[in-house]
């Protein structure tokens, strides 16, 4: 009798353990939307959640700004420098600071400063000099990266919380195929988890460093790249072996061929899914957080889609138009577009 009660017990524990351990993906199949900021002459590919919750952005016409979600107001400035109509595509965070780079020759890296104004702290100039995209390991350890110059990626790191960057030489990095750099469409090009990076280009290759950019290999995708517009747009990891990728044409959007691909071993491998399955071209793909690897948006100005088994196949479930997002929690994230910001709530 003992030995049968001890049985049944043992019985009902793993039962539940295992329903605790059973996970149930959604079924989202719509977006609401509330336009948070609204300016036809912006166009903002670059947006951040920063430790409080607040979210920033920087743009083109050299503006940036910040978005208090408790008071639902924003705090918008224009960086100046000369005479120059700064692009911003690329901005990235400390505990303590905000970071925001810009594209193309003169490439100018502020931060904020102890004044309370931003301060110029890297810049670099010259034929090819276009940077895309920016993250940071830690808060004193960050990483940009931007397009081939003299033969390899342009990667800068700082190690001292941002307030000085340098240049890794071209000896120390890998060789570059011709015209490789990455796109600047959504500041996700870069991935970061823990001491690994991650960095996809538009020559369908995935930079990879293991140390927080000591040293680098190179694994080349099956994603579609036989045009200049061709390539890895975006790139994210739920966790260390699970990763997904997307990319496409931009000029040919609609198009799905072999623009989807995913790892499950830590980008060392990757295979095409969902092949000639929309979604067609896409510039921003996320892991909705805390949901497995499972639950997957992807979004371009051609609408918004979505997956639940790991980006094996897609649903469409929004025709509005965005170029970034940034996930709040596993139902709220924020995307920019042409001309806005707004918050979007995901339903089933």
């Amino acid at each position: 009798m003992k030995q049968l009660l001890f049985v049944i017990i043992i019985s009902s524990i793993l039962l539940s353990c295992k329903r605790k351990d059973t996970f149930m993906p959604r079924n989202i199949s719509k977006v609401e939307t509330e336009t948070i900021l609204q300016d036809s002459l912006l166009s903002i590919r670059a947006i951040d959640i920063l430790k409080d919750g607040s979210l920033a952005f920087a743009a083109n016409n050299n503006a940036f700004g910040l978005y208090n979600p408790l008071k639902k107001s924003w705090l918008i400035s224009k960086q100046e420098f000369d005479s120059l109509n700064l692009q911003f595509r690329a901005i990235g965070h400390t505990s303590n600071d905000f970071f925001m780079l810009s594209i193309d020759t003169p490439a100018l890296l502020f931060k904020t400063g102890d004044s309370g104004e931003m301060e110029l702290v890297y810049k670099e100039e010259g034929p090819g000099v276009f940077y895309d995209a920016l993250n940071f390991w830690n808060d004193q350890e960050g990483i940009a990266i931007g397009d081939s110059v003299n033969g390899c990626l342009s990667i800068i790191i700082t190690r001292d919380g941002g307030s000085t960057w340098n240049k890794i030489p071209c000896e120390d990095l890998p060789k570059a195929e011709e015209g490789e750099g990455a796109f600047a469409a959504s500041n996700t090009n870069i991935k970061i988890i823990g001491d690994k990076t991650w960095v996809a280009t538009t020559a369908g290759n995935v930079h990879y460093s293991e140390n927080k950019g000591h040293t680098w290999e190179v694994f080349k995708t099956p994603i579609v790249q036989e045009k200049a517009t061709e390539g890895i747009y975006s790139i994210d990891f739920y966790d260390t072996l699970h990763g997904f990728a997307i990319g496409g044409d931009y000029t040919n959007p609609d198009d799905t061929y072999s623009n989807k691909i995913l790892t499950e071993d830590g980008g060392k491998t990757w295979y095409v899914v969902a092949k000639n399955k929309t979604p067609g071209y896409r510039s921003c793909v996320q892991y909705v957080p805390n949901r497995n690897g499972k639950e997957l948006i992807a979004l371009g100005f051609k609408g918004i889609d979505f997956s639940n088994d790991g980006g094996y196949n897609w649903r469409h479930i929004s025709d509005e138009g965005f170029y970034t997002l940034r996930f709040l929690n596993d139902t709220v994230a924020y995307a920019s577009g042409n001309g806005r910001i707004s918050k979007l709530i995901f339903r089933q």
